[in-house]
């Protein structure tokens, strides 16, 4: 009976032994895809220094970044915080001390974060945000990086990511979304067609905006992007309830927050009061987009 209650001992020991070991690598495969180095030709991106284009760029930044770098852009402590898997502060983005335009030594720079997804030194950022910003036209990506440039300071240093060991391990597992630089197409030069009420616009403002982060590559819903969040994203083409709201009802729902049957929409997962100060074109724009797209079944896996 001893000689078997030790073979099991030194089984369990060794299987034991292994699954450390197979952490450790784990571990150590995530951290190397945490600080690998990217490099990417130059865009030479045309910054605009007149008045309307500055404008421009604010407004585009009001709904593509002050929702998680702060209506100063100085940045936001905790703006993810997963328990076990660590926390993210997203970056101060101004000139003043520990902001990202006090690191950037060029327009690049600025490039390489919203279109490639890196740092100034070539390393991954974690802003998921990426992959809608890097479809961001040439024209749309020179105003914001002018209005940024253009915001007064703010001293506030951020920490960036602090990943945990665990969350690197499920990094490079798959059980979190790849890293933006990882899935971004990495285009040069992007073009945009004319602004205005139309499909294709419609299309541009919902590539650009973030709705398939959240809504699916097909905008018929799914699991909330955020792991820690148990929640299904409602389907938005026309098999799902905005298929049955008028123009007018869409707009007033992204306006106000409230949907036509009385639902209040919840502004930490769907960030309708920064969509609100979207012109009544572009949301013009983006419901007829929704609804040209195919009629699709809620997805929930």
């Amino acid at each position: 009976m001893k000689k078997v209650l030790k073979w099991i001992g030194m089984v369990l020991g060794s299987l034991i032994g292994l699954v450390l070991v197979a952490g450790i690598v784990l571990y150590l495969m995530g951290n190397a895809r945490l600080n690998k180095t990217y490099e990417f030709p130059p865009s030479n991106i045309d910054v605009p220094t007149d008045t309307a284009s500055i404008e421009y760029g604010r407004h585009r930044a009001e709904t593509l970044c002050q929702g998680c770098h702060g209506k100063d852009l100085g940045g936001i402590e905790n703006w993810f915080s997963a328990g076990p898997l660590g926390t993210i502060d997203s970056a101060n983005l101004t000139s003043g001390e520990g902001g990202f335009g006090r690191e950037a030594t060029s327009v690049e720079d600025y490039v390489r974060a919203i279109r490639h997804g890196i740092d100034p030194e070539g390393k991954p950022i974690f802003m998921p945000a990426v992959v809608s910003t890097a479809n961001l036209s040439d024209e749309d990506l020179g105003a914001i990086i002018a209005y940024v440039k253009s915001v007064p300071p703010v001293d506030h240093v951020t920490r960036g990511h602090q990943f945990t060991p665990l969350a690197k391990i499920m990094l490079v597992v798959g059980m979190l979304p790849p890293l933006p630089v990882e899935v971004v197409s990495h285009e040069l030069h992007v073009s945009a067609p004319a602004r205005g009420p139309s499909v294709e616009y419609g299309k541009y403002l919902v590539d650009t905006n973030d709705c398939r982060v959240c809504h699916g590559p097909g905008l018929n819903g799914g699991p909330f992007p955020d792991p820690t969040i148990k929640v299904i994203t409602p389907n938005l083409t026309r098999g799902g309830e905005v298929g049955f709201w008028t123009e007018e009802q869409f707009v007033n729902t992204i306006r106000t927050g409230l949907t036509p049957s009385g639902h209040e929409l919840d502004p930490a997962l769907m960030p309708w009061k920064d969509y609100q100060y979207m012109t009544d074109d572009e949301l013009s724009a983006i419901y007829k987009y929704l609804h040209e797209i195919p009629k699709l079944e809620q997805y929930t896996k």
